[in-house]
């Protein structure tokens, strides 16, 4: 048997495009992992089970993967603990520790190229949450290069109670119908550009705003001292940035009316 944890992430920034010919959009992404987790266990198997989360695909998907390339079945647990549909890539970190955790068992374990290919198939998020640290996303997410980005602030992690996502889908039919892929060379560009600015945590606050959704929480964290403050992916996630811990503990305090609130910091990898 093998446990891990599997780190959900925020988006510092999420630049959007059109629809690509496989369906997908194309998109820039800064991924960022954060240390609120699920845990998973993981071990070898007769037929593929997972157990803990009833709502779960993509773990039964990965494991099914690894049975198809690595000569062996698996079943996993799930401690789920990151909120679901919240734009966290939950799920997608699951899938993640589980073709990692299962890939360990494996008599002959698949190349990590091997594995970075299986976990592109399963999701645009997933290859992410196989690496080390921030990453630049492109192309549809998974065109992955790594970034040095100060990791000594906090994160207020708020996720309404009044407002739920139906479906990334519907969160993505919605942009295409106001056109808001339009401009995004320019502001892929723009990004790249703040990026190239970033020394203190303060710079991520030059980052452009998420291309997909909004939210007046995100202001509300910057009256209550964030210096950057978004929805993460497709919402309805927001995190808020804080220099100090005090801070970002005394805004979770005054936003627990709004929503389920987590406070945490950057992870390097876990």
């Amino acid at each position: 048997m093998k446990r891990g944890s599997a780190a959900a992430k925020i988006n510092l920034a999420l630049v959007v495009g059109g629809r690509r010919r496989d369906g997908k959009h194309e998109l820039m992404t800064v991924y960022q992992r954060v240390g609120l987790c699920d845990r998973l266990e993981v071990r070898e198997s007769d037929e593929t089970r997972v157990t803990g989360f009833a709502e779960d695909t993509l773990v039964r998907s990965a494991l099914d993967a690894l049975a198809e390339n690595g000569n062996g079945r698996f079943a996993a647990h799930i401690d789920k603990r990151i909120p679901i549909a919240a734009g966290l890539g939950g799920g997608s970190a699951d899938a993640a520790a589980a073709l990692a955790l299962g890939n360990e068992l494996l008599a002959e374990p698949l190349r990590p190229e091997s594995i970075e290919a299986l976990a592109r198939k399963l999701g645009s998020d997933v290859p992410f949450f196989l690496r080390h640290g921030p990453q630049l996303g492109g192309g549809d997410g998974t065109k992955l290069r790594a970034l040095d980005l100060p990791q000594d602030y906090w994160v207020l992690i708020v996720v309404p109670h009044d407002e739920q996502k139906t479906s990334t889908g519907d969160v993505y039919a919605r942009f295409d119908e106001r056109r808001g892929d339009r401009g995004f060379a320019a502001r892929s560009a723009a990004l790249l550009t703040a990026l190239e600015g970033v020394r203190r945590p303060r710079d991520l606050a030059k980052l452009p705003p998420n291309d997909l959704a909004s939210s007046p929480i995100a202001e509300e964290l910057r009256e209550l001292g964030a210096f950057r403050a978004d929805v993460t992916g497709a919402g309805p996630a927001v995190y808020g940035l804080f220099l100090h811990r005090a801070a970002a503990a005394e805004a979770r305090n005054r936003m627990r009316g709004r929503g389920r609130t987590w406070l945490t910091a950057p992870a390097w990898y876990v």
